[in-house]
This record gives C-alpha cells, structure tokens and sequence, in this order.
C-alpha cells in the first residue's frame, strides 16, 4: 500500500510540475532579465509578475508532492514516474501558451518518454524507501552534480553558442534541482533515523543552495530560450540525477539480467539522442502575459 500511495503522488507531482514551469515562463517573459549577481531585485520582479507567482505556489505543492513520494520510495522509482509527466507537456504547451511544437519536438518527447518509461520498467523490485545513504558517496556525488551545473551556467564564457544557453540553463537548473532532490531523500532516513533533529544535518544547507541556484537558473532558461525544450531539459536532467543518484548514493538495486541491462543502455541511449532533438525552434504564437 505504501509503495502505491508513493507512486500515486509522483503522478500527481509529475503532472502540477509542468503546469507550474509553463506558468513560470508566462511570468518570466514579463519582466526584466534575470541578474543572478541582483538576486533580490531579480527575485522581486520575478514574484510581482502574476502568472510567475501562480506558477511557484503550483510548484510549492508540486515540491511538496515530490517530498512525499521520495518520504515512501526509492528515489530511482520517484524520478522514473515524473519522468512520463514529459509526455504531456507538449500538450500542455500547446493548450495553455499557443506553443507550435513541430515534429522534431514531438519525436525528442515522445523518445524522452519511452526512454524514461523503459529506465522505470526495468527497474528491479523494490521494497522500502531506500533512504540510508554512502556518506563518501553522497559528498561525491553531489559535488560532481555541482560542477556539471555551474559550468553549464558559464557555457557562453568556455565558448558555447549563446543561442544555446536558454538549454544549457535549463539542462543546469535540472541538474541542481537534482542536487537538491537527493539531498531532500537524504533528509527523509535522517529525520526518520533522528526525529525533528535529523533536519539540523548540513545536507539542508547544500539543498537551500542548490534549490536557490536552480531558481534564478531555470527563471533564466525561461527567458532565454523556447518553453518546450528548455521544459524538457529542465525536467529530463533532474529525472536522470535523480535515477542515478539513487543507484550510486543509496543503492537502489541494478538490474543484473542482461536483457534488463540492455533495456536500461537502450533507456539512456533514447533520452540522450531525445536532449539532442528537443532543443529545437518552437515558436510561441500568443503574448506572455505578467
């Protein structure tokens, strides 16, 4: 029962996740360009724009959705579910922003999905919520993850096509909330180990500044490039962090069939050549609105 209300919450956390970006990029677009080195004066144009301020109390509940799922099961398992979330948000697109999705996006989401949906199936079964963690490893991890994200921020300055960074931005945002989400899963053994003590860890100092980051990072993404890809990159780097953090960081079990493992290569191999196709020209048809 535990691992089916779990999953029942993903679903739904999946669901509200691209509702609230899609209000975000509505609300980003009516407002002055992210400055991330004017955190406050960004942060406060940014929540002054209505749709943005809809689209973060729609993630707010979406996070705590996401909190929830990740309290019950394994971390891999939580991120394989959101992951199908990325099949309708060209729909949702479409509907609530006048998006022209053309067929090269429609081919990178459905690719992301399938993928995705094959990393979930061949998942091995699991019982528990697979929160106790590799310390070394976590450090390990995390501090990679990092890496990845802020040399994604600084492409442009390592000579990555500005016409990009909206993705690259989107791709970094992902990636730390990835951080962010392993570091919430980590919380999660240690309150359930220690009580309201286990929140005092210093893993909540790397989760408010890996969620803060991907804030001003993925409200940048939103201005910067196209809603759907920069969407999906965003919501793909994140899954991906997480389905590989809960292999290496708290030993969510690997398929050892060589059929399983072949569906697994298959998985990533779909999401990568997906990262590639999605990020695309995908023109959107109606005004933003603040």
């Amino acid at each position: 029962m535990t691992e089916i209300i779990g999953i029942a919450l993903a679903v739904a956390c999946a669901l509200t996740a691209n509702a609230g970006f899609i209000f975000k990029h509505r609300g980003a677009n009516a407002v002055p360009s992210v400055d991330i080195l004017r955190p406050l004066w960004s942060g406060k144009n940014l929540f002054r724009a209505r749709m943005f301020s809809i689209g973060m109390l729609i993630a707010a509940g979406s996070w705590l959705l996401h909190v929830g799922a990740m309290a019950l099961i394994p971390l891999s398992i939580v991120q394989a579910v959101l992951a199908g979330g990325i099949v309708v948000l060209a729909i949702m697109a479409e509907r609530m922003l006048g998006a022209r999705v053309g067929r090269k996006q429609w081919l990178g989401l459905g690719m992301t999905g399938a993928g995705l949906l094959l990393l979930g199936l061949s998942l091995p079964p699991v019982h528990g919520a697979h929160s106790q963690f590799s310390l070394p490893g976590m450090i390990t991890f995390e501090a990679g993850l990092l890496i990845v994200g802020a040399l994604l921020i600084n492409g442009p300055r390592f000579g990555a096509p500005h016409k990009h960074h909206g993705v690259m931005l989107g791709a970094a945002a992902g990636i730390l909330f990835g951080v962010s989400d392993v570091g919430i899963k980590a919380l999660t053994g240690l309150v359930g180990l220690q009580g309201p003590l286990g929140l005092l860890s210093p893993w909540l100092v790397v989760i408010a500044s890996a969620s803060v980051l991907a804030f001003f990072a993925s409200a940048k993404s939103l201005q910067d490039g196209e809603p759907v890809p920069v969407i999906a990159i965003t919501s793909t780097a994140a899954n991906v962090s997480g389905i590989v953090g809960g292999f290496v960081v708290f030993g969510d079990p690997f398929p050892t069939h060589p059929l399983a493992m072949a569906v697994q290569i298959t998985a990533f191999v779909l999401v990568l050549v997906a990262a590639w196709l999605t990020p695309g020209p995908a023109r959107v048809a109606t005004a933003a609105v603040a």
